[in-house]
């Protein structure tokens, strides 16, 4: 029995096979050798599998041993874990319709300064966070924040001096500032109400 057909043997061509790890792997072959401009018969001749093995694997209809994984892999360019992306358990996220998010009080709030936090995940030490800001009053009281890691901001609408340590800076829709939290920040003055613009800081 030559290598290619016992792999194939190995195979398990049944209709139920086509579980969630399968279909993983279909529809990454399939993207990968649709991207890299192959044909089927194309991805056969690289892997030396055949082309009816390369259409079970793209349809699900196959459960691949280890030794086709490599093949796949090895004609397609790409390393044996990028066919198993996706595969792994759900992953968190936020969605936030338009006008939502949690409303947090901050220094400044009861100033007419409203901060909405568009997005958490729980249990990401590392994940960023971001948060609308509002400001539509032009009180004297400007709150400035210090935090580890660093911060965007990009404005949206109005126009404001922002002030980083010593530096200060005049920003207006489509203006945008990256910072290091350790520095002291936040408004200093406001020139055009209203002004809104996203503040998105990590650590």
């Amino acid at each position: 029995m030559t290598e290619e057909a016992g792999d194939q043997a190995a195979e398990q061509p049944a209709e139920d096979v086509a579980g969630r790890l399968e279909q993983v792997i279909a529809a990454q072959v399939r993207h990968y050798r649709t991207s890299a401009g192959l044909s089927s018969a194309e991805l056969a001749a690289r892997t030396g599998l055949s082309k009816a093995m390369i259409s079970r694997v793209e349809t699900a209809t196959t459960s691949c041993s280890l030794t086709t994984l490599q093949r796949l892999a090895d004609g397609l360019k790409v390393p044996v874990t990028a066919l198993f992306r996706g595969a792994d358990t759900d992953r968190d996220a936020t969605f936030t319709k338009s006008g939502q998010g949690s409303l947090t009080v901050r220094s400044g709030t009861q100033h007419g300064h409203e901060y909405r936090v568009l997005g958490t995940l729980k249990g990401r030490s590392d994940a960023i966070e971001p948060t609308l800001v509002t400001l539509t009053d032009a009180s004297d009281v400007f709150p400035l924040f210090q935090h580890p890691g660093t911060e965007f901001i990009y404005m949206l609408s109005g126009r404001m001096v922002y002030g980083h340590g010593s530096y200060e800076y005049v920003m207006e829709a489509g203006d945008s500032l990256l910072l290091d939290g350790e520095g002291p920040h936040g408004p200093l003055e406001l020139l055009d109400l209203p002004i809104q613009f996203l503040a998105v800081s990590a650590k």
